[in-house]
C-alpha cells in the first residue's frame, strides 16, 4: 500500500483522489447557489471573485461587479494582511464567493481561503455556467 508522507513526526497518510478531496473540502462550508450569490452581492454582503482563466472570460463574458483574480494570485489578493490585497479585502470576516467555470476549482480555492482565516469564503455551485444558466447578468 502506497502512502503519502505527512508532516515531520506524523504517521503517513493514504493518498486521496480528487473526488474524495472535493467531498471533504465541501463538507467544511456551505456552498451557495447562483441566485443567492447574486442577491448577496447586490446587497453588498458578498464579494464575487471570478478565477476563470482569460480564454473562458473572453468566450463567455463577465459577471458585472465581480473581481477577476487569476487563481494563482487569489490568496495574495484576498489576504487582509497581505501587501498585494484588493482594496476590499480588509477583514477576515469578508464573505467571498469564488467562481470558476463549473464549480470544481472554486471549491479548492475557497478551502485555501479558509486556511488564510477567511472563514466566510465559499464557492458557487455550478460556477459561471450555473450563473449564466440562471439568467443572471453577464456582460
Amino acid at each position: 500500500m502506497s502512502t503519502t508522507p505527512g508532516p515531520a513526526g506524523s504517521t503517513p497518510q493514504s493518498p486521496v483522489g480528487i473526488d474524495e478531496l472535493l467531498e471533504r473540502v465541501r463538507a467544511g462550508y456551505e456552498r451557495v447557489e447562483a441566485r443567492e450569490a447574486y442577491e448577496a452581492a447586490q446587497a453588498g454582503d458578498a464579494l464575487l471573485v471570478d478565477i476563470r482563466y482569460a480564454a473562458l472570460r473572453e468566450r463567455d463574458g463577465l459577471i458585472p461587479g465581480a473581481h477577476v483574480v487569476e487563481r494563482n494570485e487569489l490568496e495574495w489578493r484576498l489576504d487582509p494582511q497581505g501587501s498585494h490585497r484588493l482594496p476590499e479585502a480588509t477583514s477576515h470576516a469578508l464573505r467571498v464567493v469564488v467562481i470558476c467555470n463549473e464549480g470544481y476549482a472554486s471549491s479548492l480555492a475557497a478551502q485555501s481561503l479558509h486556511q488564510l482565516g477567511l472563514h466566510r469564503a465559499t464557492d458557487l455551485v455550478g460556477g459561471f455556467q450555473a450563473w449564466r444558466g440562471a439568467g443572471l447578468p453577464v456582460e
